[in-house]
């Protein structure tokens, strides 16, 4: 059983948490988040570092204490530096263009397929093959990354198609004669 929840979340120089009930308010150079935590555990912020308790011993508490440090931990990193998810496509004619708002990507379909661009999330393509997706909010980010990675999803076969960076493709053999 982890114990996640009984280390205390550091809240480094430059970010401000604030809380108020169960509210919980940071801030920070890359905007400011916010979380409601649920009645089964007691945050308490105590000079530059944050702990969060369970309220009582039943299990769902137990549960949710390492949960709700786990998420104001992503928050503080969140608007301290935030997080970064990059994404390569390799095939023949495929790749990504940022025109304003939009993600323009060319994945071997009949069709461009445009993603929008949330307000909180910021998407860069140093390379037409590269795009690198950055903002305060793990969940935001991690989800936006998997819905351009499921346009077109590696084939184990010659590698083709959107890819995390850090992913590595088991590749198949393929036909003999």
């Amino acid at each position: 059983m982890s114990r996640v929840g009984k280390y205390p979340v550091p809240v480094p120089a430059g970010v401000t948490v604030q809380i108020t009930g169960n509210d919980v308010a940071v801030k920070g150079k890359m905007g400011e988040s916010s979380l409601t935590a649920v009645d089964d555990v007691d945050v308490t912020l105590d000079g530059s570092l944050v702990w969060v308790k369970p309220a009582n011993e039943t299990k769902r508490a137990r549960m949710m204490w390492g949960t709700s440090r786990a998420l104001i931990a992503n928050m503080v990193k969140g608007v301290s530096e935030g997080f970064t998810v990059n994404l390569e496509i390799n095939g023949v004619g495929y790749r990504a263009a940022v025109q304003g708002s939009v993600l323009n990507l060319q994945l071997g379909y009949s069709h461009d397929i445009n993603v929008p661009i949330p307000d909180d999330v910021t998407i860069k393509c140093e390379k037409p093959t590269a795009i690198s997706i950055t903002g305060r909010d793990k969940r935001r980010v991690g989800q936006l990354a998997a819905e351009i990675r499921a346009y077109r999803g590696p084939e184990p076969y010659k590698g083709k198609g959107v890819k995390y960076a850090t992913e590595t493709i088991l590749r198949k053999e393929g036909k003999k004669k």
